[in-house]
This record gives structure tokens, sequence and C-alpha cells, in this order.
């Protein structure tokens, strides 16, 4: 996701005090809204698998999030179907959570919207299993920590790699208590993005760097997510900085949502573009979820056009 977190999500321990909601879960529709979205394709390959194959091809990789169950979880199976027909290369999808600390008004408001509307695990689950086989895209889960906790580490994990999960994004966990998470995750093949801001300092965004799996997720400023006017051009340094240590892809979140600004990015040597709060406000705006989808598609596409 465009996730945005604020330099704390780094440093404090996590809330044990909440958790998803538990009502029944919503069941994913098999229909089809676009011709597009109908195609079933090959399982999709692992997210550095994913980067490597666009490096040699010269490309950016672009990374859509959306909050799944908003407004729907139907509408979020063919959203998920409409994002990789229109070429993402990943998929982000937020897991809908009571307390999002590192989240702006716009993805608040959508998991507050699918909580209320009877979202929960077991039905993402139940809408993954069903879709990701008809992606050529791999899935990385977005979720707070205490989810994970509840239901103890090795199971979320051997879960979600059960759908076909095939990253994971805990924007809350601190460095020093990834240890566990990152071993759960290795033995089932599952990548654990980890997270850097431009407020990290030196030494402990190379620790970050070193652990992080699948790709590096630059978060663009300090703060929450939420799209903005223009990017920050720190993030320009910030790259350079990063790929002096590492040879590991580097994405770029928070406040793109724009064509002009993904390009902008890309330019800047990005190897990835994540954009989330535009794709979440598309969805929960629209006057019905059919209206959404479409304007989703065509935004979708203005982006893709935009990348290398």
């Amino acid at each position: 996701m465009a996730l945005a977190v604020k330099q704390f999500c780094f440093l404090q321990r996590p809330r044990t005090d909440r958790s998803y909601g538990f009502p029944k879960p919503l069941a994913a529709s098999g229909r089809s809204r676009s011709p597009m979205a109908s195609l079933s394709v090959a399982p999709a390959v692992g997210i550095s698998e994913t980067f490597s194959r666009l490096r040699k091809q010269g490309k950016v990789a672009l990374v859509p999030y959306i909050t799944a169950g908003d407004p729907n979880l139907s509408t979020t199976s063919e959203a998920l179907k409409i994002l990789d027909a229109c070429g993402s290369d990943i998929i982000e999808l937020g897991m809908p959570y009571s307390d999002p600390l590192a989240d702006g008004p716009v993805i608040q408001a959508a998991s507050t919207r699918a909580l209320a509307r009877g979202t929960n695990f077991d039905g993402v689950l139940s809408m993954l299993k069903e879709v990701v086989p008809q992606l050529s895209c791999p899935i990385a889960l977005f979720s707070y920590y205490n989810p994970i906790l509840k239901r103890g580490t090795n199971q979320f994990m051997s879960t979600i790699r059960t759908v076909g999960v095939r990253g994971l994004v805990v924007p809350d966990v601190p460095l020093e208590e990834t240890q566990v998470l990152r071993e759960e995750a290795s033995k089932n093949d599952i990548e654990l993005v980890l997270l850097t801001t431009p407020t990290t300092p030196a030494k402990r965004m190379k620790d970050i760097v070193d652990a992080s799996e699948g790709f590096i997720y630059l978060v663009s400023t300090v703060g929450v997510t939420g799209a903005r006017a223009s990017i920050s051009t720190r993030v320009q340094s910030l790259l350079q900085e990063i790929k002096e240590v590492t040879a590991k892809p580097v994405a770029v979140g928070f406040g793109i949502s724009s064509p002009d600004h993904v390009k902008q990015v890309a330019g800047w040597g990005a190897d990835g573009v994540i954009v989330g709060s535009a794709m979440v406000r598309i969805l929960g705006d629209a006057r019905s979820p059919e209206e959404g989808l479409k304007e989703l598609e065509e935004f979708t596409k203005s982006l893709k056009a935009a990348l290398p």
C-alpha cells in the first residue's frame, strides 16, 4: 500500500488491544465486470523474481494498494483481477484494521467501512483462495502486527501462504522485533518487506535494508498515507543512499497519486512505485462498485503508461 508510516512505528512496541472484526465473512463473487478481468492465467511468481525480471527488461514496477472489503469483498476480487490485467506488477492488499496507526484518512475510512460491513480475516482468505490462481502478479499482504500475534506467527504465515500470498508488509513492528517474523516468513516462502523513512538514521537504514526481503519500501515523507500535490526531491537522494549499500530493489510509496508522480519517481531511479490512497479513494468515492471498477481500470492504465 501505499502506506505511510511515522518514525515511531519502528520504535515503539505494537499494541495488543486491537483486532480485526469477526462477523461472518462476505463471499467473493465469481462474476466478472470487465472482459480484462475474466482472463485466467498462470500462478504468480514471487516478488524478488518479479523485480529481477523487470530489472532485466529495464522496467519499473507498478505496485497498487487497495483495502480488502471496501466496498465489499466481491468488488475487491474484481479489482484485483482488473489491476492485474492492466499491468500491475505486484499488488498490495490491505487487511482492514481497527487502529491503523500508519494510515491517513482515506485508508482509515476504507478500513472502517470494510469492518462495518463484516470483512474479516477468514473472509479475505476465502476471497484470495479463489482469485489468486487467476492472477499473473504476486500479492503482498499489508497487516498490522497485532492480528499476526493473535493468530500465532507460524499459523498466520502458513495460512496466508496456503492462499497464494507471496509478500508481507507489517508497518508497526520495530526492526528489533522482526526476527521471529522473518524466520517464520522464510519457512513459508513469504517475503517480509521492511520500511525505511527520510528520518531513519544511516546505520539503522542499513540494518533495515539488510533484513528486508522482496524489496526495500522507501517511505517518501514523514507522516501517514495520503495523496499529495508533489513528491519531495529528498526522495532522489534517499534512493541514491540506499542503492549505495544494496543491490536490492527499492520501491517508493507515500503520496504518489498521479502519472506525473510515477514518471518523476521512476526517473529518480526507483525500481517500483506504490500507489495507495488514490486507488482507495476511487473505489470508496464511486457511486457504485461498477463505476469504481471502471475508474480504477482507467487510472491504472494511465499510471502504467507513465512508466518505462
